[in-house]
């Protein structure tokens, strides 16, 4: 049970009260002070002081102040009198009354406090984010200037290099007038130079042609029967063409293989669709498909894909029988993971790289290797090695084809083992 404190001693005046409670070996850290405008309490185990205040106090502007080992409260009175005692002589009921009553007006003082502090910081972060806003709008629009004087100061230049321009240009046709008139002067100038030199002649022949009309008729006929050429000689002329060297060897009989895939070649070079709505917009060099095959490969190389396949579309639109279009746009499409259009490119290009030929050996090998890559791809890994292995039959000693069947050889049969 706490002690009790009774031994402490009081002073007033008008408008304050000075109270010392004694406590001994007391210290900010242990010493609980609760105060309300009409009751006061230190609990500081272990000590107990309370006292039930004769008349209202301002609790906020009252204080205390602790040090050796005693309490000084300074109580300022909302009413300026004298009180005849510090405490009230009431009950025990009446106590328990106070007590509750200046609990509850503490805590409602804290809530007012809290709400007035949060009321507080929320006006300061309304102002912070006002002035923030403020300055923000004000960046913004320095740099809007900014980019407004640039503007103008750029139409400016442009005005002015247009000027220099069109003055430039009066300069090169006001030139070009003045070499064409002189011209124009000394043609006339020779012009007439000529007529006079050519009236000058006439009279001359006209005095002459009394005495020569006779042997001029002679001097005519002379000349027109020396101006017919001889008739020519007979005789053959003879061609010889050197014969064409197919790389496959005779015995192996592909001769007419070869021719074919040749006329085949040159029937699709001449093949050109001329029926595109916008063929009439493109430039010369763009309605030629192998320019833009080029053009596709460049984009290519530079990893462009979607330039690619569009030069490639168009290549194609334009002639649909060159095989290498579907292939090179098969390995766009590759890159791009379009597995499936990946797939239907290099069957067309196969299926245009009819019939099978050492001059084609080569474009045949890469589309089976890239329907092979998108069938893997797309974890259809049995079709995928049927393409590798056709490959392999064009070029056996091909190692990174050999090397990549074989890891879908060990992928198939994990996957089987697996099962």
């Amino acid at each position: 049970m706490p002690l009790q404190v009774s031994d402490y001693s009081w002073q007033q005046t008008r408008t304050a009260v000075f109270i010392s409670v004694p406590l001994r070996g007391v210290s900010v850290r242990d010493a609980d002070v609760f105060c309300t405008e009409n009751y006061l309490k230190v609990n500081c185990p272990p000590f107990l002081f309370e006292v039930f205040l004769y008349a209202p106090i301002d609790d906020e502007s009252s204080k205390a102040k602790i040090g050796n080992d005693t309490i000084v409260f300074t109580l300022h009175k909302k009413e300026a009198a004298m009180w005849e005692t510090l405490s009230l002589s009431v009950d025990k009921e009446m106590m328990q009354r106070i007590r509750e009553k200046s609990i509850l007006q503490a805590q409602e003082n804290a809530k007012e406090a809290m709400e007035a502090k949060a009321g507080a910081r929320r006006e300061d972060q309304k102002y912070t984010l006002n002035v923030m806003m403020k300055i923000e709008e004000e960046e913004r629009k320095r740099i809007e200037d900014m980019k407004e004087n640039e503007r103008i100061k750029a139409t400016k230049e442009l005005e002015a290099w247009k000027e220099r321009q069109r003055k430039a240009e009066e300069r090169k046709i006001i030139q070009r007038e003045e070499k064409l008139y002189q011209q124009e002067k000394q043609i006339e100038e020779e012009r007439k130079k000529l007529k006079h030199k050519g009236l000058t002649r006439n009279s001359v022949s006209r005095n002459l042609a009394t005495k020569g009309r006779n042997s001029e008729n002679i001097f005519f006929e002379k000349l027109k029967e020396d101006s017919i050429p001889a008739p020519r000689s007979v005789g053959n002329i003879k061609i010889n063409f050197t014969p064409r060297v197919f790389p496959t060897a005779l015995r192996e009989s592909q001769v007419a293989e070869e021719e074919e895939w040749l006329h085949k070649q040159a029937e699709a070079r001449r093949a050109m669709n001329t029926d595109i709505p916008e063929l009439c917009d493109l430039k010369e060099e763009e309605k030629n498909p192998e320019w833009l095959k080029d053009k596709g490969n460049k984009l290519f190389a530079t990893e462009n894909y979607l330039a690619a396949i569009n030069a490639y579309n168009l290549a194609i639109r334009l002639n649909n029988k060159i095989p290498l279009l579907y292939l090179n746009r098969a390995a766009c499409h590759l890159k791009l993971k379009n597995l499936h259009k990946a797939i239907e490119d290099s069957s067309k290009a196969l299926e245009l790289l009819t019939p099978p030929v050492a001059d084609n050996a080569n474009a045949r090998m890469k589309a089976h290797v890239r329907r092979g890559t998108a069938f893997c791809q797309l974890e259809l890994y049995v079709e995928g090695l049927q393409d590798y292995e056709a490959a392999l039959k064009i070029d056996p000693s091909n190692k990174i084809v050999q090397n990549d069947a074989e890891k879908i050889r060990n992928i198939i049969q994990g996957t089987e083992l697996k099962s």
